[in-house]
Formats: structure tokens, sequence, C-alpha cells
């Protein structure tokens, strides 16, 4: 069978332009937006103590790492309230407070970096003694993205991505399935161009994520911000993946010169272990390293890469090389054993994609009311596209008739191409959006922070309530009394009742504790959400009280 010919120009045309549309949509996407959320906080958001606290504690819902100089505690004139280095211990960020704060509000502001690598900022706020205009927030206090740092950050991480799948694929395909006789400098071209891909994007990426985690321009940083991102884990899993990489070049020169190159099964079997170890790199430095079962997120995620890598690139070199070069009896040796790993690379993509959507998904609502739930399921439908296309090419194979005719495989495998480029296309979307646990997590913490304040007036006094968490079930109540000019009020003796009188829920009596002279607090049951009515009596002596009134919404 005389070898089959093919316009060179052609083929690469065919390669680049599928890079193209696989790619393509991945630049147009933003980065990933913040997927750690704060959960709780002491104090809590919005609630008002008696005393000033010799510290502040924040708990995200995964682990996070601290960026220096980008915590602040406000005091209500507007100073530093914090002192000293905040410090972190997994999920929780503890910053120490100096003595001596005076009433009013303060504001945290806060900017971490959440597990999976990206940037968590906001602001939340607390009282002392009785509420007052909390100070003003500064810039950190929302996660801004220098725009040009927005575009590049996607630029660099699926170039990689592109690298990989240059790399993994070929390399497979060129040790174990190469006809010997078959020139090695097409596909070591695409070879070197992983590699190249790869470490650009690596170097790339540690670049970007100073700017990205500070808020600041591309080159608005300096040495100590680029020592930090090295010195964090982001920047120790990227530095692995260019050691490891730059190992691999290495080892493999003597396979790209061929037979009689110097390449030893030995040679192989160490390439194969920093493949692996390269794999890992990536879902380290993304969702999977956040995620509740993180260990096997990772393995999970790397099996997943790993099975599309070898599945595309090595349909890219089908495609490139071997339909086009080899004859009718090396086809008939290559396409079967290909076949066979082909599958196995689907059935492993398969089951990778199930057990990542329990992870991240957990519950059918957040796969049919979420974004990332929707895309999974148009992924899935793609797939099944693909997986029908590679079943129906294996029976081809198996008819052997792609070894005389090997024109309807070549289109058979564009096909198959055409809509993995889609698929992940879609992808670069799906690692753009919050799966379900995380928005959950956020939705639960902002549910354990609510509290309803108010500040109620009479003839001669100020009275301060705060309502936690103002949710059906139990509440707690904390009265604050002061003169009109915020001196503490001493109280003889509290009264306070709760009713809903929409529902017929008659006054219901609060049982008050006394703390301190002018601060009680106390606890109610609240059966049923609505617009409750409270009402507190503050005798301040034998003939002086004050009766006030006040609403409160409880959900």
């Amino acid at each position: 069978m005389p070898v089959m010919t093919v316009d060179r120009r052609r083929v690469t045309t065919v390669l680049v332009g599928l890079l193209i549309g696989v790619f393509g949509p991945l630049l147009a996407a933003a980065p990933a937006s913040a997927h750690a959320a704060l959960t709780a906080s002491d104090p809590a958001n919005g609630s008002v103590v008696p005393d000033a606290p010799n510290r502040v504690t924040l708990t995200f819902s995964e682990s996070v790492q601290l960026i220096s100089g980008k915590i602040r505690v406000l005091a209500p004139d507007g100073s530093r309230a914090d002192q000293g280095e905040p410090s972190v211990s997994g999920s929780e960020v503890t910053i120490p407070l100096r003595s001596g704060g005076g009433r009013g509000t303060y504001l945290i502001s806060y900017r971490v970096t959440s597990a999976d690598s990206h940037p968590v900022a906001g602001t939340i706020t607390y009282s002392v003694g009785a509420a007052s205009t909390p100070p003003a927030a500064d810039e950190d206090a929302d996660v801004a993205v220098d725009p040009v740092v927005k575009a590049l950050i996607p630029v660099a991480k699926y170039l990689g991505y592109a690298g990989l799948i240059l790399l993994v694929g070929p390399v497979l395909v060129l040790a174990l399935l190469w006809p010997h006789r078959l020139d090695r400098r097409g596909p070591g071209r695409l070879i070197w161009t992983g590699i190249g891909l790869v470490v650009g994007s690596t170097l790339l990426g540690l670049w970007l994520q100073a700017p990205y985690t500070l808020g600041a321009g591309l080159f608005d940083v300096t040495v100590s911000d680029i020592r930090e991102v090295l010195g964090s884990t982001f920047g120790a899993v990227m530095l692995v993946r260019l050691g490891v990489v730059t190992a691999a070049a290495f080892l493999l020169r003597p396979l790209l010169v061929g037979p009689g190159g110097g390449e030893s099964r030995l040679d192989l079997a160490l390439l194969g272990v920093l493949g692996v170890a390269a794999l890992a790199t990536w879902p380290l430095t993304g969702h999977p390293a956040a995620s509740p079962v993180a260990g096997v997120s990772v393995v999970i995620d790397a099996l997943h890469l790993g099975a599309a890598a070898v599945w595309v690139g090595g349909l890219m070199m089908l495609l490139g090389f071997l339909l086009p070069r080899a004859n009718g009896r090396e086809l008939g040796a290559i396409l079967p054993i290909w076949s066979r790993w082909a599958m196995a690379a689907v059935g492993a993509l398969i089951f990778a994609g199930i057990v990542q959507s329990l992870i991240e998904v957990s519950k059918l609502d957040g796969l049919l009311n979420s974004n990332y739930g929707r895309m999974i399921l148009a992924k899935a439908g793609l797939a099944a596209v693909v997986i029908g296309i590679a079943v129906f090419s294996r029976k081809l194979v198996n008819s052997r008739a792609a070894e005389d005719s090997p024109g309807p495989l070549r289109r058979i495998v564009l096909a198959e191409l055409a809509i993995i480029a889609v698929i992940l296309g879609v992808t670069s979307f799906l690692v753009q959006e919050p799966p379900p646990r995380t928005v959950q997590a956020a939705e639960i913490g902002n549910t354990t922070t609510s509290t309803v304040s108010e500040t109620l007036t009479a003839k001669d006094m100020s009275l301060q309530v705060s309502i936690f968490p103002a949710k059906v079930g139990n509440n707690s109540i904390h009265l604050y009394a002061y003169t009109l000019d915020s001196k503490p009020l001493p109280v003889v003796e509290w009264k306070a009742t709760a009713s809903l009188p929409a529902k017929g829920i008659e006054a219901i009596e609060i049982p008050l504790l006394r703390i301190t002279d002018f601060h009680a607090i106390g606890d109610i049951a609240l059966p049923q959400a609505g617009e409750w009515t409270l009402k507190f009596t503050a005798r301040t002596s034998e003939i002086d009280q004050n009766n006030l009134t006040m609403t409160a919404k409880i959900s």
C-alpha cells in the first residue's frame, strides 16, 4: 500500500485552526471569581458589643492565605484599630486589636487569597457600645482587577492547557506507536511547541498573580510582590511545574531523535512519573484544592486532564501525521491500539466528570438551577455526541476499512476534534462559575451574620437594640441604654415583649438579664416569620420610665 500523500500546509492550517477553535473562546473568558466566602466573624457582622474586643476573627468557607498589608480594622474616627500582623490558621484569620478602643462602629476591610488562588475581598462592621456612622472603606474592599490583567489571565491559563495537550498525547504516541521508518521532526516540533507553551504560560501566570491578588496594574508590582507570590502555595506549585517540565525536556531529547537516539525504558518510566507530577500541578492551583475532599478532587481532576491530553493530543497526531504518512500495514497495527487507548481515555473522562460533578454540585437542585449545573449538562450532552462518533470510528477500525482508505477515518477524527473544541469552550466558562457548594457557603455565611440593629429614642434616653440572627427560632436580644449625648445610662429595671399581630400572636414576654448598669440581654424563640412588634420598658429611677417600640423583620 503506498503512503498516502497530503498537502502539509493544509494539515498545518487544520491543526492551527483547531487550536484556535478550541482555545479562542477561552481567551474571551474572564478570570474566575472568588470562590471562598466569609461564613462567620467574631464580633458578628453588624453586631453591637458592650466592650471593645482585643481581636477580630474572620472565618471563611475554605483555607486562605494572607496578602501583606491588605487587612485593616478602622476605628470610628478613621484611625487604625489593628496592631501587629494578622495570623491565619486554615480558614480562620485572627486580627489583633489595640486596647482602649472607643465607642462607635468599626470597619474591617479584608483582602486574602483563597485556596483556589483567587482574591477574596470585602468589608464588615461591628459596634462597641452603640452604632455610629462607619468609617469609609478603602479601595481594597472590592475585588477589582485591572482590565489588562483580567484579559491576560485566561490567555496564560489556556495556553498552558494547549501546551499540555501538545506535549502529553504526542509523546505517548511517539514513544509507543510511531513507526520506525517515519521521520520524527514534525512531531518533535509539536512537542517542543507544547513545552514552550507550558513554560511560557507558567512564567506569565506567576507574574500575573501579583497584580491579580493586589488589584494592581500589570506593571504596578514590585520585587517584593513577586517574592510574596513565589512564597505562596500557588507560587510553589508553579515552580514545581517549571522544574518538572525542564527535567522532562532533557529526557525527551533522545526520543525525538529516533531509534538509536539513546532513549531507554528507564527514561520512558521517568517521563511517566514526571508527566503525572506535571498533571497534578493544575488542580493544585485551582478549584480542586478548595474542595471539601481535596485529595479526591485533585486526583480526579488530574485524571480528567490527563485523559483529555492523551485523547486530544493523540487525535492531532493521528490527523496530522499518521493517517497522511503511514502505510496500510502500519495503520493496521496502530489503529486498533489507538482505538483502545481512545476508549479508555473517554471512559476516564466520563468517570472523572461524574465524580467532579457530584463533589461540586452534590444536589439535583444545584444541577438544574445554577449556571454551573446547566453548563455541566451541556458539556455532558456534547460528550455523548463525541462518544457516539468514537464508537463509530472504533467499528471502522475493527472492520479494518481504514487501512486501505483512511479518508473516512480522517473526517471522523476532524468531527471529534471540532466537537471537543466546543466542549472546551463550554469548559472555559464552566471554570469561571462558582460551584453550587461555594454559593451555598456564601448564603449560609450571610444567614449566620444577619442582625437587626436599631436605635430608639425617647425624651431622655437612647436605646440601642440588636437582634441576632433575626430568623425563625431562637434569637438573642441586646439592649444598651444611653443618654441623648451618648453616655451610658443606668437602668434599674428592664421589661420587653414581642408580638406578631398579623398572625394573631399576642405579646410574649422576653426574659432579660441585666449584664451591666446600661446593658441587658435576653433570648426568645420566635415561632413564625413576619414583622414582629417589640416593646421595651426601661425604668431609670423610682419615678422615671421610658417606653419604646420597634418592628423587626424576622425571616
